[in-house]
């Protein structure tokens, strides 16, 4: 992987990005997939920017929000989120490469990001985008939206996280049917197995994403990504690490603040 340095600190210089455009706040980073002329599939380039941006929340915490490119009604084009792995890079890797763990690596640095992930899905989310999709905390989709793993079609298998993401999210069965027969599913189907949370029309869909992000943003920072990181503890960890995770908090300035303040607001 070629190493970017686009970090200045508190702030994340995109400036030399060429796969992605990116929008940061005070508590968030909005990332767009920007390769449009090809369905944003997911390049080298691509992963090497992405982990840039994990570098930068890794080091300063903030949600994430991952989003496509927008339909164009009056232009006549499609939204998409991400068609995929790039098929021509994709072509040429061999096993050494495929050992690696390209793009599962990055999937899975992404999943595990001090705080939230937000994806915002609209149009084709498919192999390698839907891995990236699912390695996300939450998944607000639309009407349009169109997710499958159709790896088995090529002659391979989705080998980003789908083989366990998936059966953790919608359960055995379905993980199945998506997995083994290649079924792209709608943004209905999504929607009725839970695979996201919330279906929204596209013109409204980055609205949905930041106001859920809004209501993360009003939780304390430290419960929220304490909370994360507890929540994706083994189970044998399970009662041990909640006790002492709470312990911490319960030492937190914000923790006697906020329960002040709700004290204060009790007695009016």
């Amino acid at each position: 992987m070629t190493e970017l340095r686009n970090d200045t600190g508190t702030h994340l210089d995109a400036s030399g990005f060429a796969t992605l455009l990116v929008e940061e706040r005070e508590d968030r980073l909005a990332v767009r997939l920007h390769r449009p002329e090809v369905r944003n599939a997911i390049d080298q380039a691509m992963v090497d920017e992405l982990h840039v941006v994990c570098a930068h929340l890794e080091r300063t915490p903030k949600i994430l929000l991952l989003s496509g490119t927008p339909g164009d009604p009056e232009a006549g084009t499609k939204a998409v989120f991400a068609s995929g792995a790039d098929i021509a890079q994709l072509r040429e890797r061999r096993r050494d490469d495929a050992l690696a763990g390209i793009n599962s690596g990055i999937f899975d640095r992404i999943a595990k990001l001090p705080m939230p992930v937000i994806a915002a899905l609209d149009g084709f989310t498919l192999g390698g985008g839907a891995e990236l999709a699912y390695a996300a905390d939450f998944r607000i989709g639309t009407p349009a939206l169109r997710m499958g793993n159709p790896e088995t079609s090529l002659g391979i298998m989705a080998a980003a996280g789908a083989t366990w993401r998936l059966k953790e999210l919608v359960g055995e069965p379905a993980a199945k049917q998506i997995l083994l027969t290649g079924k792209v599913l709608t943004g209905e189907d999504c929607l009725r197995i839970g695979l996201v949370t919330e279906l929204v029309e596209p013109g409204t869909l980055m609205d949905a994403a930041h106001a859920l992000a809004d209501t993360i943003a009003a939780q304390d920072p430290l419960a929220v990504r304490i909370s994360k990181a507890v929540f994706h503890a083994p189970r044998e960890a399970h009662p041990v690490i909640d006790t002492l995770a709470q312990g911490m908090l319960f030492e937190s300035q914000a923790k006697f603040d906020r329960m002040q303040a709700f004290l204060d607001r009790k007695k009016k």
